[in-house]
């Protein structure tokens, strides 16, 4: 026998011997090396393999206590996709190809939304020291798969994800949108749906304009009127309506499954008419609290000018009637936060006014947040500002900040300077893209970003979504990623994908010029993956 041949049959039997011994256990990975997943916030850190994992068309989804409800969550996702998903409910980590860890001890790295994602050849790993962290590894991993998956249309589709890690945590605690539904009213459904697309970009604050001299769009119990008679205007050519309690808490159980808390704004002492429509006895005498007197009771207004209304600062009824709203209002708020407003008025009560506010939102047991306005007086030391021009001197040191800075987030102002029916008044030539994502601060007492969208232009659907999207991605990034990360070139380059996402989604989203979009991709029927589901059922 010829020493070649012995040579060639040793290593014949030494790879038959380990093959045997292995058992497979560790499978092989495809040598296909997949895209990197356009991620949209842009994870702090991530690390990608040259290897792919194809998913299996039943998987097992395995957890450890507590991981119950991210379970859930990644069973929802596999199912739309079509895979067949099971768990296991032996608390082991170690007998699925899906394995969430939830771990409390992970907090020091990761803080409260912070998770790790691991996919290897042998399947995929989510970790994190909350359901909102496990939540957040959810999210991200839907945007591994094709865009498709929200319309439920990948059936006989394979997926296959690009192996890698990410080690992901958000840069601020403060992560929001808001919605003027006062001027113009947007209703339950709209709300959830606008909830779920914010939880796709781990947005977790969704602050509520609930009242202004147009319209009053909460129902108070004690107050009926306010719904009876204010929630009957809008701007010209706008909706009327309003939310009643049980819509608020349907609301809030919904955005609180996904990690978004409500914040509810009832502003005052200015941009009040409606309320003095509904109860006229809180008017000065001759009405001399309306100036100019823009509309009087019992009209409704239906214009766009601020500043002529307040409430009549000398009558303790007034002081009565915001502590009855505000007290009913905290009763059904879940979330730690009111809005008190306080912007847009000249008073000489006025910091007489926003103390006793603050004190009664304090009552009742919750932190006050009010326009920048609000701190040219002292107030409590856990108030909030939002700040959105940044004209005013401050009196208070050390006070938390949300940034809405007009010239970087006002959402109702266009995408471009030709967009028609949009606001102007803070930066005539629009509001791009990159004046979104260029947004930058070095206030160390800043808590996050929020983006408002105000209604005076916004009257339909299709409107509120061209407004948000694609800005409010920009939105997500720029809290959540830190800013030494940021670039905007490689965030528009990024954004292609999430079209098609946003087209699956249904959402009417403005085509920012500076992005090369997929135009082939139309909009969908007004659908995702998480709508309406809920974890507990």
């Amino acid at each position: 026998m010829s020493s070649k041949f012995i040579r060639y049959s040793t290593i014949v039997t030494s790879v038959f011997l380990l093959v045997s011994c292995s058992g497979l256990k560790e499978p092989v990975a495809e040598k296909e090396v997949l895209p990197t997943p356009q991620i949209i916030p842009l994870p702090l850190n991530s690390s990608w393999n040259n290897g792919t994992y194809k998913v299996p068309e039943t998987n097992t989804i395995c957890f450890n206590e507590g991981g119950k409800r991210t379970a859930v969550w990644l069973q929802k996702l596999l199912n739309s996709a079509n895979l067949n998903a099971q768990f296991s409910e032996t608390n082991n980590t170690d007998c699925g190809n899906w394995k969430i860890v939830k771990d409390e001890s992970l907090d020091l790295l990761l803080g409260d939304e912070g998770y790790i994602l691991d996919i290897r050849n042998n399947g995929v790993t989510l970790k994190g020291a909350t359901d909102a962290g496990l939540f957040y590894a959810i999210q991200t991993l839907r945007q591994f798969f094709p865009a498709g998956i929200e319309q439920n249309s990948l059936s006989n589709a394979e997926i296959k994800l690009r192996m890698g890690h990410i080690e992901d945590r958000p840069q601020y605690s403060w992560r929001g949108t808001m919605v003027d539904v006062a001027r113009s009213f947007f209703g339950l459904e709209y709300l959830k749906r606008h909830v779920d697309r914010m939880a796709l970009y781990k947005l977790n604050r969704l602050h509520l304009h609930l009242t202004d001299d147009q319209g009053w769009r909460i129902e108070i119990k004690s107050k009926p009127k306010l719904t009876g008679v204010a929630s009957k205007g809008s701007v010209t050519d706008g909706n009327s309506g309003y939310l009643s309690q049980e819509d608020y808490k349907e609301l809030q159980d919904y955005a609180l499954a996904r990690n978004i808390i409500i914040i509810p704004e009832i502003d005052m002492p200015g941009h009040i008419y409606s309320a003095l429509l509904a109860y006229p006895e809180l008017n000065c005498a001759e009405n001399a609290n309306i100036n100019p007197k823009k509309a009087l009771p019992p009209d409704l207004f239906e214009g766009y000018d601020v500043g002529w209304s307040r409430f009549c600062l000398e009558k303790p009824e007034t002081y009565d009637f915001v502590s009855e709203v505000i007290g009913e209002l905290a009763s059904i708020t879940k979330g730690p936060w009111i809005h008190m407003g306080g912007d847009e008025i000249e008073d000489p009560r006025y910091k007489e006014f926003v103390v006793k506010a603050d004190s009664i939102i304090h009552t009742y047991n919750k932190i006050s947040i009010g326009w920048e306005e609000v701190t040219q007086t002292k107030v409590s030391d856990d108030f909030i500002s939002q700040e959105w021009n940044g004209d005013t001197e401050s009196v208070m040191e050390d006070v938390k900040v949300i940034e809405s800075m007009c010239a970087n987030f006002y959402l109702d102002h266009g995408n471009t300077a030709d967009q028609k029916n949009t606001a102007t008044w803070c930066k005539k030539d629009g509001l791009s893209l990159q004046d979104v994502y260029g947004f930058s601060t070095d206030n160390p007492h800043v808590i996050g970003v929020e983006a408002p969208v105000w209604t005076e232009f916004v009257l339909n659907n299709e409107s509120m979504d061209d407004r948000f999207w694609p800005r409010a991605a920009a939105v997500a990034e720029v809290g959540w990623t830190p800013e030494a990360k940021r670039n905007f070139n490689d965030f528009i380059k990024r954004l292609p994908e999430h079209g098609k996402r946003l087209s699956q989604m249904g959402v009417h989203f403005f085509p920012s010029p500076e992005v090369k979009w997929d135009s082939t991709e139309k909009t969908r029927e007004v659908k995702s993956v998480f709508y309406n589901f809920n974890p507990e059922k």
